[in-house]
């Protein structure tokens, strides 16, 4: 097995833990490359000349594209990975801005603290991908504070 095929089986298995089975197949096609940190570690997988994914230094799990995000969107039913926020929020959310608590509608209750999570309206279009801040019983629990630090939006 070349060095590529070894590379693109781990990053396959590591999206399958992170974000379900069968994702790692869908998220990264054959013609994935990677770009390696100085220490020869994945960094960021891209394919066709754009990012897909970016992976963690601190704990190992993937940052997503907006690509990326759209793909799992389309394979995980919902609620799986998503937070629903109010059409209010929408126009902030999709330009990048944090998601904050009073403003979510509905999240998968799966979801723990930390967990890279797809943003979406109330008709469950995809509009941003973040890092969740609280977890789904503080953000019910709580009308104030931060949910979701919007990484990147879909009008970024």
């Amino acid at each position: 097995m070349d060095k590529n095929a070894k590379m693109l089986k781990k990053v396959r298995v590591m999206a399958d833990y992170q974000f379900g089975k069968g994702c790692g197949e869908i998220l990264f096609p054959e013609d994935s490359t990677f770009q390696l940190s100085r220490t020869k570690r994945i960094r960021q997988i891209m394919s066709q000349g754009k990012r897909i994914a970016t992976v963690r230094a601190r704990d190992g799990t993937f940052t997503l594209s907006m690509d990326a995000a759209t793909v799992i969107h389309k394979h995980i039913p919902a609620p799986g990975s998503r937070v629903t926020v109010c059409d209010d929020a929408v126009p902030f959310v999709s330009k990048g801005k944090t998601t904050f608590a009073k403003h979510v509608t509905a999240i998968d209750p799966e979801l723990r603290s930390g967990d890279e999570v797809i943003v979406v309206d109330e008709n469950d279009m995809v509009i941003a991908t973040g890092q969740l801040v609280l977890s789904p019983e503080e953000i019910e629990a709580l009308d104030t504070g931060a949910a979701v630090d919007v990484r990147c939006g879909c009008e970024q």
